[in-house]
């Protein structure tokens, strides 16, 4: 007996296809998807600024404890090993100085970079800036390669690169905020957010294999893996849920090309992404199904102004904040390798290796944040328990940190989660929450703007402390780890106010309504 089945109308060819045969994919996937995507994105975004940090201790050695070549040049025993210019007493601050290139740049760039990722389409936006960055990072390269000497060379191609990373941020954070509801966004965003420390592994590991031998290619094949990812973002990335142009191009290719073939088109029209409930369950919390469903209607909106977002509350609190926290972070970032080299006295590529377990602990740390303040309702709290723990930390570290290897690992672990914790919840969650607030009445396009602020602010710290710990470091390095104290405990007062108002909340007093 022959069973026919109507599954497979086009078998026998009797059937042409339709539109509604090319169903799209489930908004549930496009979800993962995106967020697979921009973790790619921003890892390489970090993979490319990390190389200067382990390259540092490769540019400028304890020439006294290797063998020099006999065939070698030059008259001058103690800095034959060294790179041109960073080959005298003052290498330290001309290290402070090309941090500070970067850093700088990326501190005053981010603040234009929200204003333009509001109003330029977020898939050419971050294509351009990764292309560009690893067209800079490659050219600190080359350096070696053509023999480049001069400092002015390495500060001009550092501070372009600063410019041109700013456009990461502030767009791959709109294009998770667009595609989640506050509900878990805390843990979501903090598993997320491991791109920062994963990117920092795997710049450091990279670096590591050539740092020894041809340092250039430290920073040469880091810069053609962010090129190779802005390919990608310009071919696969969907921006949002309600404009999916990467899916609509594929559909009406794919249509067009049957139509072509079996010379029939189905004139029924379907939105790509209904804004069914099943849509409104998977992107939103239970409170914000209005707001997804009225969301075509704001996409027009006209986008807020630097000084509106500055008004959101808690705007300046978590800037403030960041500004400190990111100080410690990326005074951690640079010249932690640098300190493992000098205190522990490890090779380049050992101290690389070792610092990366800062970075792992950041992982942990950044989603144990996000996973607390989700179930408590702090994003304010959580980040202060942390801060305060963490300076008891640095101060132990730099006392006891080196005093056997499982001691230097469990400290760079401990450290690497207290630090990175609350960077990451306020950079993320924090950022992604404000960007949405009620005040501003649901206008959708404040997202990228108010995390260029909060992390632009943030951006100033982290260009401050790279500085200043190449000024403070003559002096000795207990003094660095005192301004790191320092700048902890200021991060924690100035998210005071918002914890008090927190806990008052959990303590049952309904808060003033602002805004």
């Amino acid at each position: 007996m022959v069973l026919c089945s109507p599954q497979n109308p086009l078998q026998d060819g009797s059937l042409k296809p339709t539109s509604r045969s090319l169903s799209p994919l489930p908004p549930s996937w496009y979800r993962g998807f995106t967020l697979f995507l921009t973790f790619l994105f921003y890892t390489s975004y970090h993979l490319s600024r990390k190389p200067i940090s382990i390259v540092k201790s490769q540019l400028h050695r304890n020439c006294s404890t290797l063998i020099r070549p006999p065939n070698l040049n030059g008259t001058d025993n103690e800095t034959w090993c060294d790179w041109a210019p960073f080959d005298q007493d003052n290498y330290q601050t001309l290290f402070g100085a090309v941090d500070n290139s970067f850093l700088v740049a990326y501190a005053i760039g981010m603040f234009f970079s929200g204003i333009f990722g509001e109003r330029v389409p977020l898939r050419y936006y971050l294509t351009i800036g990764m292309l560009l960055s690893g067209l800079f990072t490659c050219l600190f390269g080359l350096g070696f390669y053509l023999n480049i000497h001069s400092i002015w060379y390495y500060a001009f191609v550092q501070a372009m690169n600063g410019l041109v990373q700013t456009t990461g941020w502030p767009a791959v954070v709109a294009c998770v905020g667009n595609w989640f509801g506050k509900g878990k966004r805390g843990f979501i965003m903090g598993v997320w957010n491991s791109h920062t420390s994963v990117g920092n592994i795997l710049g450091s590991l990279i670096a590591g294999v050539f740092v020894s031998s041809a340092w250039g290619m430290s920073f040469i094949v880091p810069g053609i893996i962010i090129a190779s990812t802005g390919v990608l973002c310009f071919f696969f990335l969907v921006e949002n849920r309600i404009y999916s142009t990467l899916k609509q191009s594929i559909v009406r290719m794919v249509r067009t090309m049957l139509i072509a073939v079996y010379g029939q088109e189905d004139n029924e029209k379907e939105p790509l992404l209904q804004n069914s409930s099943s849509n409104e369950e998977i992107f939103s919390s239970p409170g914000q199904s209005n707001s997804i469903s009225s969301e075509p209607a704001e996409e027009h909106t006209k986008a807020i102004s630097f000084c509106g977002a500055l008004r959101i509350p808690g705007v300046m609190e978590f800037s403030l904040c960041l500004l400190f926290a990111k100080l410690v972070s990326y005074t951690f970032l640079y010249w932690l390798p640098l300190y493992i080299a000098n205190v522990a006295h490890f090779d380049p590529k050992e101290a690389g290796d070792m610092s990366t377990l800062f970075d792992v602990g950041g992982i942990v740390g950044g989603i144990v944040a996000g996973l607390v303040s989700d179930q408590t309702g702090g994003r304010a709290s959580t980040c202060c328990v942390m801060l305060i723990l963490a300076a008891p930390m640095l101060f132990l570290y730099n006392h006891i940190g080196q005093h056997s290897l499982a001691t230097t690992i469990g400290m760079l672990l401990v450290c690497g989660a207290l630090v990175n914790g609350p960077y990451a919840l306020i950079t993320t969650a924090v950022s992604a929450d404000l960007g949405t607030h009620e005040s501003l009445r649901g206008n959708s396009r404040a997202l990228s703007t108010v995390t260029a602020i909060i992390d632009g602010t943030g951006s100033i710290g982290a260009a401050l402390g790279p500085l200043l710990a190449g000024l403070i470091s003559p002096t000795g390095w207990n003094n660095v780890f005192f301004m790191l104290i320092t700048a902890d405990i200021l991060a924690c007062l100035l998210l005071s106010r918002l914890v008090y108002k927190e806990v008052r909340g959990w303590c049952g007093h309904s808060p003033r309504q602002r805004g």
